[in-house]
């Protein structure tokens, strides 16, 4: 039975709690962005003013076992400082029974990096490059085995279980997926997540109409299942930045040398008809920034996005494009954006990127629900300081991104169970 954080009584109790606190550390382990850090604290707050204790876990990096510069202790006087309480910590999450159990309400543990243990993601760790077929099985039902012990483990410090780590709910692990069962009347969503389902919901199944989706990025084979899954669901479809140049190639356009991919060429085509059926307008780029080298440098020229020269490369969409996408974006009630519509890691080809952003900050102030995601779709929205000009930007550039292929999350589904 799903519980809700307002309405839960953690008086007395101990919550733990799965955060996302994969924070980016630079060379002296000193935080360089604590956005994930920031936006669990309210979840966190919660639990301590209704009277509970908190027990904190999360992961940090891709770890293959014990390793110092992945360790949680990093962050310690971070979280402490933002949570405006002491933090104590767990140096082994799996031998934390002491701590946890002399938690008093109001105090704080955080528990030392989950994926230290490969129970946690449950696939085997240290396997020979040779390894049989009979071998990795035989190592992968070793890991699920000693899983549940993990996971059993990890449930038996707390009264409740709260997941808050939208980042990782697309993943069927130990702490965001299995541990729910040992809590079937004391699991819930924190403030995050609820966030994260709301925002997905209203895109997705109660949008107010004309409904745009606007998907970008270098590849279509990275977002095949969510074109597939929007253009069922939406008004006007943009589809731009590198992926976009496999659609134009699909419909005759002369590309150059801009990225594209050959082999998913039936695909595009199958999507711009499935489209056309159902009277989804597809917008794609009329007008292309190109380049000849990928330097900040570089000379740059305007070609119509069906006419790019042989020895030329699209980087970045044209001032046509931009303008035909702002009157889209200005005409909807809610968008969904998704994916760079140039190569952003480069400012020379990361205007149209960045235009994208200040109209998305506009359709807001004049009533449209807007929902960003996706690292450089992120990025843009903050480097423009407009990340609280929009609806909501969202923490999980994958769990959003299988979200909107349809799918149901592992993380979402074992609390809902």
């Amino acid at each position: 039975m799903q519980q809700y954080i307002d309405k839960y009584d953690f008086a007395g109790k101990k919550a733990i709690v799965r955060v996302d606190f994969n924070v980016p550390l630079n060379e002296n382990f000193v935080i360089t962005d604590d956005t994930r850090i920031r936006a669990a604290i309210p979840t966190l707050k919660k639990v301590l003013e209704k009277g509970g204790s908190l027990i904190i876990m999360s992961h940090l990096g891709r770890p293959k076992g014990v390793d110092a510069k992945f360790s949680l202790k990093h962050i310690v006087d971070h979280v402490s400082a933002k949570l405006g309480a002491p933090v104590k910590f767990a140096d082994d999450c799996m031998k934390a029974d002491e701590l946890a159990a002399a938690l008093k309400p109001g105090e704080v543990l955080l528990l030392e990096n989950l994926r230290f243990y490969a129970e946690e993601e449950g696939k085997p760790r240290g396997l020979a490059e040779d390894a049989s077929d009979e071998e990795k099985a035989a190592a992968k039902a070793k890991v699920k085995e000693s899983q549940k012990e993990f996971v059993k483990h990890l449930a038996s410090y707390a009264d409740c279980y709260i997941n808050d780590a939208f980042g990782t709910a697309h993943r069927a692990h130990a702490s965001t997926a299995l541990i729910a069962k040992y809590f079937p009347n004391d699991k819930m969503f924190g403030y995050l997540m609820e966030g994260e389902i709301k925002a997905i919901d209203n895109v997705l199944h109660n949008a107010q109409r004309p409904l745009t989706a606007i998907i970008g990025g270098s590849k279509v084979s990275s977002k095949l299942a969510v074109l597939k899954n929007l253009v069922g669901k939406v008004d006007n479809l943009i589809i731009g930045g590198g992926m976009g140049y496999t659609f134009i190639k699909a419909q005759g356009g002369k590309i150059g040398l801009s990225l594209h991919e050959d082999e998913l060429i039936p695909d595009a085509q199958a999507i711009l008809d499935e489209a056309k059926a159902k009277g989804v307008n597809i917008y794609l780029s009329t007008e292309a920034v190109a380049t000849q080298e990928f330097s900040n440098e570089a000379q740059t020229k305007l070609f119509p996005s069906t006419a790019i020269p042989e020895d030329w490369e699209g980087v970045d969409a044209g001032p046509e494009s931009l303008e035909v996408w702002k009157k889209v974006i200005a005409d909807s009630k809610t968008i969904l954006w998704n994916g760079p519509v140039g190569v952003f890691e480069i400012p020379l080809f990361a205007k149209g990127t960045l235009r994208i952003a200040e109209e998305l900050a506009s359709a807001t102030a004049k009533g449209a629900y807007t929902l960003v995601g996706g690292g450089d779709s992120v990025a843009a929205v903050t480097q423009m300081g407009f990340a609280d000009k929009v609806s909501y930007v969202s923490t999980g550039g994958g769990a959003m991104l299988e979200a909107i292929e349809g799918k149901e999350l592992p993380g979402i589904a074992a609390i809902r169970e």
